[in-house]
């Protein structure tokens, strides 16, 4: 771990912070009563879509606990989330499905 100052560390912190309130205060704060264009409504629809996977994938992918190994009960866990997801259109239910494969597998492979 590189080590830093503590001032160094909470200045980046505040910038993190400063730009996280100017990205949602242009869309909020400057556009909040503006309608918005179809096209923007459109894409801004699928940022959940976009944003969800990108925050998993590296879980799945290059797990912590595998030292960075692909686990295959991780991935059979994610296939089964999917095929869920997209067979039924419910969340909820592919999320308790993904759980229920990956203790099922994990339980049954060890």
């Amino acid at each position: 771990m590189i080590a830093m100052p503590a001032s160094e560390v909470w200045m980046i912190i505040a910038a993190l912070g400063v730009g996280t309130f100017a990205i949602r205060f242009s869309f909020l704060g400057l556009l909040g009563d503006q309608r918005l264009a179809p096209w923007m409504l459109r894409h801004l629809r699928y940022t959940a879509v976009a944003v969800l996977p990108a925050l998993f994938a590296p879980l799945i992918l290059w797990p912590e606990a595998t030292a960075g190994t692909p686990d295959p009960i991780r991935l059979a866990a994610a296939a089964v989330t999917l095929a869920v997801g997209y067979l039924t259109k419910n969340a909820v239910g592919s999320m308790v499905a993904g759980f229920a494969a990956f203790y099922t597998l994990a339980a049954i492979l060890g």
